[in-house]
């Protein structure tokens, strides 16, 4: 399993979508990030950025997010709802998969390192990373904004940062960097009361005040209506459900009523479920009940997450797998073409060719699919084999030789079902839709690196094999296929030239 966090850094800026689309990309171009959400108010002038990754890129997606925050955003000229001290004014790591909370405590102190050397921003570790009890809560950590804090730094020994410069950074003010568990930021709307009643409703449902467990809560006018802004940072001491009855109980106990609700970011879908729970009554737990849920756990691993795999430090998936999807991939462009070509009049006189072409790239597609499945199990046979002690020799090489065996069958197999998709990416080049040319041409340049790479696998493995004679019949038929597949990919191509080259 890949280690990953959770990080939810928030910026103070929420109304220019060219900072916005900054921010968004200084997090994403690191290899490994997946940027899950992005909410954007403008009246309380923030944003929140949902990202999750392995540890060491999530630090490093967090840096650079943090640096762009501070070239670009100027907290003297800043104003909104919101209560903030920095132009990134808090980044929170969430353990998700694989990672301890004490894992996010050292990556909370790693960032806040580096922040404070290299970019010159007082940073404040605060929740579960906080160096000293006082600085747990954000909202004391915050306390003045950047406007006191300002003043504070250098002069005032409990405000000093916990790490970085003992001044405040004119423009980008300080961060508070942490770990914490996952927080739900939620917000009820009030229908009549005004501001001052989202106030008082605010006072009476949040912790410090004697309300309800692990709640901040804060009342503002947002648009002209009263919003009690919460922050839930323990949803199993306070779920979202039991938040919401509270706020609504004391709306209708002062003649208001609740408008509506709204959750800022991502929640846990257990969250949900228990809020489904509770009001359904139900005996038994909602999770077994969700059908989508159900759905992902009969599903591989989507593209992001097996990319993710891939780029590991685990041999497998490898080469050979990724030589297999990269045939499935161009079976599926041929296929796509086949259908732009059926039905149309200009190519009425290759539509019974054109569905069997379509019908044999599906299956092509199909086996491909499941050979790259079939390679990693082959991989994985082959390091068990190596894994019988030395002391077994006999057995061992016989061992060893025969998961070499099947793991070469593999590829070559691969080899020749991207043989035959070369075939159909050039045919489907030459007379398929013409304004779809260039995807049949995709398709060929991919079916070649599939045979090359499924090729490159049968050879590397028969060098490996103890007894390599009994893999040379294979190597001259991976050889033979190659070669087939260049000559119809180098058709495709062709025919794309022809049609676009001008």
């Amino acid at each position: 399993m890949t280690a990953l966090v959770e990080c939810v850094p928030n910026f103070s800026e929420g109304r220019d979508p060219v900072t916005l689309d900054a921010l968004r990309t200084a997090l994403t171009s690191v290899p490994g990030v997946r940027l899950l959400d992005v909410q954007a108010d403008a009246s309380h002038h923030r944003s929140v950025f949902t990202f999750v990754a392995p540890p060491d890129a999530a630090v490093e997606a967090a840096f650079r997010a943090i640096r762009t925050a501070r070239e670009r955003i100027d907290l003297t000229r800043h104003t909104g709802e919101h209560p903030r001290m920095g132009a990134t004014d808090v980044v929170p790591f969430i353990p998700l998969e694989d990672v301890t909370m004490d894992d996010c405590v050292q990556l909370a102190r790693r960032l806040g390192e580096r922040v404070g050397r290299e970019l010159e921003i007082p940073v404040f570790l605060y929740a579960r990373a906080a160096t000293r009890p006082e600085r747990e809560r954000l909202p004391d950590v915050r306390r003045g904004e950047f406007e006191a804090l300002r003043d504070a730094i250098g002069t005032d020994p409990a405000r000093a940062p916990d790490l970085g410069p003992a001044r405040i950074h004119p423009t980008a003010g300080a961060t508070a960097i942490g770990a914490r568990p996952f927080l739900v930021a939620y917000n009820v709307y009030l229908s009549g009361g005004g501001v001052a009643l989202a106030r008082a409703i605010a006072k009476a449902v949040r912790s410090s005040d004697g309300g309800l467990p692990a709640v901040q809560a804060r009342g503002f006018e947002v648009e002209g209506e009263p919003q009690v802004s919460m922050n839930l940072l323990d949803m199993d001491a306070t779920p979202l459900h039991v938040a919401y009855d509270a706020v609504a109980a004391a709306a209708r106990a002062a003649g208001a009523d609740v408008a509506r609700s709204e959750i800022v970011g991502l929640v846990p879908e257990r969250a949900v479920h228990a809020a489904a729970a509770a009001h359904l009554r139900l005996q038994d737990p909602m999770a077994g009940h969700v059908l989508e849920a159900n759905v992902r756990k009969s599903a591989g691993p989507g593209l992001s997450e097996w990319l993710d795999r891939v780029a590991s430090s685990n041999p497998s998936p490898g080469g050979g797998t990724v030589s297999a999807v990269a045939g499935g991939i161009a079976a599926a462009l041929a296929a796509m073409v086949g259908r732009l070509t059926l039905g149309r009049k200009k190519y009425a006189e290759v539509d019974t060719e054109f569905r069997a072409l379509i019908e044999r790239a599906e299956e092509l597609r199909a086996r491909l699919v499941r050979l790259g499945d079939e390679d990693a199990a082959a991989y994985d046979a082959v390091s068990a084999a190596y894994g019988i002690p030395k002391a077994e020799e006999a057995g061992r090489s016989a061992a060893i030789q025969a998961a070499l065996l099947q793991a070469t069958r593999v590829p070559l197999e691969t080899l020749r079902a991207a043989r035959a998709v070369a075939a159909l990416a050039a045919r489907a080049a030459e007379a398929g839709n013409r304004n779809a040319v260039s995807d049949a041409g995709v398709a060929g340049l991919l079916a070649e690196a599939a045979a090359t790479g499924a090729a490159y696998n049968v050879r590397i493995n028969v060098v490996a094999m103890p007894d390599r004679a009994a893999g040379a019949p294979l190597v001259a038929e991976a050889a033979t296929l190659l070669e087939g597949a260049r000559r119809d990919a180098a058709r495709a191509a062709a025919a794309v030239e022809a049609a676009i080259g001008g």
